[in-house]
């Protein structure tokens, strides 16, 4: 009688990740964990600039069983051919949804509050502090799918709600449509 293997909790065989990543090291480590986590399709950048073509090119193709959209983007901050901060602004300034509304995963060596602020403020899912272990990996990708957070658009803003709690409001409700009711196509952009 051997032990019977747990079933995985997740089946993340159809998940397309993109690794953003400048040392060879760092994503080769990336793509070893997503493919012992499963991940059925691992891309690689080296740089924002060579992403930007990759998303373009990848989320204007029709999702079939041989091509997948993206559905992850993993990105360190600080790279030379094309930073995270321009990648990151691209991505929520642009005008397909496909590509404004990807989930996004900072994870940077240089996590200092500003970095950590900054990457917020600009629309990241998840932050996430180098050296990498698995089990940090897992529980931002986990957050992404568990948590998925609606979409605001502010004057100064666009991209997940940052609240991460559900605070009872005690003041007088001012907005005009609740947010479980607003629908993408009522929110206009006006980069």
């Amino acid at each position: 009688m051997g032990v019977e293997a747990k079933p995985l909790p997740y089946d993340l065989s159809n998940l397309t990740v993109l690794i953003v990543e400048d040392s060879l090291y760092m994503h080769s480590l990336f793509s070893s964990m997503l493919k012992i986590f499963g991940v059925g399709d691992i891309m690689v950048c080296e740089g924002g600039h060579e992403a930007m073509d990759l998303i373009t090119v990848t989320q204007a193709r029709r999702k079939t069983r041989y091509i997948n959209h993206i559905d992850i983007v993993l990105m360190d901050w600080l790279m030379a051919k094309g930073d995270g901060k321009e990648l990151m602004k691209w991505i929520r300034a642009h005008e397909k949804d496909e590509i404004r509304f990807l989930p996004v995963v900072v994870v940077s060596g240089y996590t200092t509050d500003i970095i950590t602020a900054t990457a917020r403020d600009m629309g990241a899912h998840e932050i996430l502090v180098k050296p990498v272990s698995a089990k940090g990996l897992a529980g931002r990708i986990c957050s992404v799918i568990d948590h998925p957070r609606p979409f605001i658009q502010a004057p100064h803003y666009f991209g997940p709600d940052r609240r991460r709690q559900a605070l009872p409001y005690k003041g007088q409700e001012r907005r005009v449509t609740q947010s479980e009711k607003i629908r993408i196509e009522d929110v206009k952009t006006e980069w």
